[in-house]
């Protein structure tokens, strides 16, 4: 029976979603795991640290195919292995972080799907600014240890001056600097907060959202299950059907296809969600327009 290794710098719960999706893609293929291929999962609980180590782990183990998530899983299982077939899941786009050779022909072991959870950030900026027009200084919220820090900081200054606002960088990636951070917000009276995709704070979900609310602080997530639990707003990519995309990527490469000739999936529809309860809370009333485009809106 065939192993597939599963590296994911988060945890199991918020990943529930992902595995779901991930299976159905296999389901699809033919494979059905217990039955005629076996998941192994490496958990870094948002220690991107830890990655390489349960990489090696996996390369180890032999296993047929590593599926990972987010950019730190995608280099930490590049650098472990050059034969392995490797699947990713990453919100960057590719070639420029330095995954793949090309869109269209990956070359080497690795392939995958881009869901431009990243490259979303400043529109989760713009959606931001425009549900709090009165303020003049926004925050953002970066994990430093994660390698999309640097670059999304960068891109978000650019779109706070396009929007003609300010800017403050937040970092956390721990349990305590998270506090740390929505402290400054609510002492430096920041308007409003964006959340950077990272596994960290995925993995902090509650916590996140509770500071959130503690503070009074109008946030927007990467991610829906934020505004599930009782966060304001997320636009983002469909994650399931982005790892149902893996799912049967994993499956055509376990029947022979190789990952240098599968392009890289590009995510093409988006989805912004807004929680009205969270906003009356808060004492916001929500622009119509977003309301109008928002795929989702929990009352």
């Amino acid at each position: 029976m065939p192993v597939i290794g599963l590296l994911s710098g988060g945890s199991p719960e918020p990943f529930a979603a992902a595995s779901a999706g991930f299976e159905d893609g296999l389901n699809e293929a033919g494979f059905i795991p217990g039955k005629n291929v076996a998941l192994e999962y490496r958990w870094a609980q948002g220690r991107s640290d830890r990655l390489p180590g349960l990489a090696a782990d996996l390369v180890s183990r032999q296993v047929a195919l590593i599926v990972t998530a987010t950019l730190p899983g995608a280099l930490a299982a590049k650098a472990a292995s050059t034969t392995i077939p490797i699947v990713f899941v990453i919100g960057e786009e590719p070639v420029q972080v330095g995954l793949v050779a090309s869109l269209n022909r990956p070359g080497g072991n690795i392939t995958g799907v881009s869901n431009f959870m990243n490259l979303l950030a400043p529109k989760r900026l713009q959606l931001l600014a425009e549900t709090v027009p009165k303020a003049t200084m926004l925050a953002l919220l970066v994990n430093a240890r994660n390698p999309n820090a640097e670059p999304d900081t960068r891109d978000l200054q650019a779109a706070a001056r396009a929007l003609g606002r300010g800017l403050q960088v937040l970092t956390a990636s721990t349990d305590q600097e998270l506090v740390t951070a929505f402290t400054a917000i609510a002492q430096q009276r920041l308007g409003g907060l964006s959340v950077n995709i990272d596994s960290f704070f995925g993995s902090r979900t509650q916590q996140i959202v509770e500071l959130a609310a503690r503070h009074a602080v109008p946030a927007i997530y990467p991610l829906r299950q934020f505004v599930t639990a009782g966060g304001l707003m997320s636009y983002d990519a469909d994650y399931a059907e982005a790892w149902h995309q893996a799912g049967a990527y994993a499956g055509r490469i376990l029947k022979g296809s190789k990952p240098a000739d599968l392009p890289v999936i590009q995510a093409a529809k988006f989805r912004l969600v807004i929680n009205l309860k969270t906003a009356e809370g808060l004492g916001l009333e929500i622009p119509p327009r977003l309301l109008t485009l928002a795929d989702e809106v929990i009352e």
